[in-house]
């Protein structure tokens, strides 16, 4: 059998060295980490006389920051559930361990260090010891599962690469001390993903079955809402996930307990399936990001600024990124939901152009549905000649379709997919007689993928993969023959559909958390199959969250991304101070004038007078603060962008030429101008410079 990550280690702590051991596998080597120099070895014996002994879930990886490189290890991990015998965890508690005896304290470090740990404590990371939850039934049954964990999982799911980085590049090359590469170091490189996670053991029609679903989000371009969208150059796009629902039905394992469980129980081999073939059947779809050059530009209005570069300089990233989405799911159908009027009408013809210029021939056509009138554009090839050939574009209007709460028009979409669903199919496999490793006999294999977009790849995005999924898991019950030809299980177990709708309505949230701060929008569709109006007051409420959240907050939270991804690497990219706010004083002391002129005003109308007291000074001053206060409010939002909270790592290209031409602009203002000092202009740029050091933006 393969190796896989240790259940349980224990952290021996000295002033020279941190060693992890494993209690239930003795014989195997212990892993030492030297301090403070942080130099990985493999030691055949325990190192005894640690101060400090702890037990730990698993090792998260390493990551150096300005001053101290630290170990971060995973203190507490929740069970949540078991997917053919192997228990899924969901990390709850992290440990940062710090390479020097004494650490230095430094406001910097600090900063660091409160967002990387407020990234891992908000951020949904799940992992499992025996499964690779970052690969699909299909893509795992075409792997080899000699190799160790880790090296099956899927690079665009492996969450945590860059921190294991130190511990793979010691597996694979070993240091001057240990040459070659060091085996002894796999089952301590633990692949963690992050998105969501549900497994639920249920029933329908009295037959018994498990359904997981499971959303891995890219660890490529990963960002928030309006500091990461489109594609770079390397062809990622944003808010890349990738849904699987699975169904598995003939499983008696989900109930089996154990800590660590041997060979068997792992792969689903104990407590026996009643002498049925245990079945497995997933279903995969795709969300990503419009593939061109785009973003969209806070300034504090409620509409973000949108711009959009040439289509043809995005061509050669494109056409990498569906090289790679054809290679792993096969073709692609590209369901567009962004409006065809409006600001969104130019997301939308830049995505057609993009394909008709990767697609050979292309022949652009109006279908118009014969009962509801509605139109589907679609850009199809004339002939498969090459691989972009195999993608297939499909615009659907969502927002105009379903207005006035007519949400069951989306089944008009569903209805033009019919075909391609139809020819696509889903992946099924049972587990193979008396195979301890957990291989499958593969009896069918989805053959290609529907990718949705709209502008954020969430609220819109969600109600249609739900609508999906419902489809193909109604296909894969009537296959199985739990529903009779024709039998929806909408309408034959009422209890398992309030299930469905309740795991997709979650699966929203939780996507829509990561990337925008709020839960999804239109979820009491999901939810409850009808658009509601207390539905549209919590979007409105969620609308207005996402507001505040996109223009003052979303800024620290790129910059953890960015961080625990390893997009950037303190003390090697920073040039001056990276946190401070060295924008004019001037410029920051505008909100706290319009707080105290506020306040003032407040004063004025709520204070108490003396009957003999003159009216007008009082009139007076507070016409005179609310003035202050308009004039105040009317600069922060005429200069937005000088009042957004951009992150401050890796600031965008259009943060830096939207803030310089806004600073431009207040040097003319009649009123403030000739207080801005040129000194002050060039402190203000001093955050975005550490970034674009030697970046070269292609126009």
């Amino acid at each position: 059998m393969t190796s896989l990550p240790f259940r349980d280690i224990n952290v021996h702590a000295s002033a020279t060295h941190y060693a992890f051991t494993s209690p239930s596998s003795p014989s195997t080597p212990t892993l030492v980490v030297d301090r403070p120099s942080g130099d990985l070895r493999l030691n055949d014996g325990a190192l005894l006389g640690g101060k400090r002994v702890s037990s730990i879930a698993g090792i998260l990886g390493m990551i150096k920051l300005r001053l101290d490189k630290y170990i971060i290890v995973i203190t507490k991990a929740q069970p949540m559930g078991r997917i053919k015998g192997h228990m899924v965890y969901k990390v709850i508690a992290t440990e940062f361990l710090p390479l020097r005896e004494r650490p230095l304290h430094d406001l910097e470090e600090d900063t660091y260090l409160g967002l990387l740990k407020t990234f891992i404590k908000s951020g949904p990371m799940y992992f499992s010891y025996s499964f690779d939850i970052t690969n699909s039934f299909q893509r795992q049954s075409q792997l080899d599962i000699s190799q160790p964990l880790w090296k099956r999982a899927d690079d665009r799911f492996f969450w945590n690469k860059f921190i294991q980085s130190d511990l793979i590049d010691f597996r694979s090359s070993g240091t001057r001390h240990q040459h070659g590469q060091q085996p002894g170091v796999d089952p301590y490189i633990l692949p963690v993903v992050f998105g969501m996670l549900e497994i639920v053991s249920t029933s329908i029609k009295s037959t018994p079955l498990t359904i997981v679903l499971i959303t891995r989000r890219s660890r490529h371009r990963a960002g928030t809402r309006y500091f990461s969208r489109g594609i770079d150059e390397q062809g990622n796009v944003s808010n890349f996930n990738e849904t699987e629902q699975i169904i598995i039905l003939n499983d008696n394992t989900s109930g089996l307990g154990g800590f660590a469980g041997g060979g068997g129980m792992q792969n689903g081999k104990i407590g026996g399936s009643g002498g049925k073939e245990v079945q497995i059947m997933s279903y995969v779809q795709t969300r990503g990001s419009v593939p061109v050059f785009w973003a969209e530009v806070n300034t504090l209005h409620y509409t973000p600024k949108l711009q959009i570069r040439g289509v043809e300089s995005a061509v050669s990233a494109a056409r990498t990124h569906f090289d790679e989405q054809i290679r792993l799911y096969g073709d692609n159908y590209l369901v567009n939901l962004v409006n065809q009027k409006g600001r969104e009408k130019r997301v939308k013809d830049a995505y057609e152009q993009m394909v008709e210029l990767l697609v050979s021939s292309p022949v652009e056509r109006t279908q118009q549905d014969q009962i509801a009138g509605e139109k589907f554009h679609i850009v199809e090839p004339t002939g498969k000649r090459q691989q972009m050939d195999r993608l297939h574009y499909v615009y659907f209007d969502f927002h105009n379709e379903t207005k006035g709460l007519q949400w069951h028009r989306a089944q008009l979409l569903l209805d033009q997919l019919n075909e391609a669903l139809e020819r696509q199919q889903y992946f099924r496999g049972v587990d193979m007689p008396a195979d301890f490793e957990g291989r499958l006999d593969v009896r069918n294999h989805q053959t290609s993928v529907v990718r949705t977009n709209c502008m954020d790849c969430l609220d819109r995005t969600n109600v249609v993969q739900s609508m999906l999924a419902r489809y193909a898991l109604n296909r894969q019950l009537t296959d199985l023959g739990v529903l009779a030809r024709g039998e929806t299980f909408t309408t034959a177990d009422p209890v398992f559909e309030i299930l469905f709708r309740k795991l997709w309505a979650d699966n929203a949230d939780v996507v829509s958390k990561s990337y925008s701060g709020t839960g999804a929008l239109k979820t009491d569709f999901t939810r409850t199959g009808v658009r509601t109006k207390a539905g549209a007051l919590q979007d409105l409420r969620n609308s207005i969250t996402r507001y505040a959240r996109n223009n003052f907050l979303d800024g620290p939270k790129q910059d953890s991304f960015d961080l625990f991804l390893g997009t950037y690497l303190p003390g090697t990219s920073s040039i001056g101070p990276v946190f401070a706010d060295t924008r004019p004083l001037l410029i920051q002391s505008i909100p706290y004038i319009l707080a105290f002129s506020l306040f003032f005003t407040f004063v004025g109308l709520f204070s108490k007078r003396l009957p003999d007291a003159a009216v007008l000074p009082v009139r007076i001053f507070i016409i005179f603060w609310i003035l202050v206060a308009g004039w105040c409010l009317n600069f922060i939002f005429k200069n937005g962008m000088l009042y957004v909270n951009w992150p401050k790592l890796n600031p965008r290209p259009w943060a830096i030429e939207g803030y310089n031409e806004t600073i431009s602009h207040v040097r003319k203002d009649k009123v403030i101008g000739g207080m801005m000092s040129r000194h002050d202009r060039n402190l203000s740029m001093a955050r975005y410079t550490n970034a674009e050091e030697g970046k070269k933006r292609i126009e």
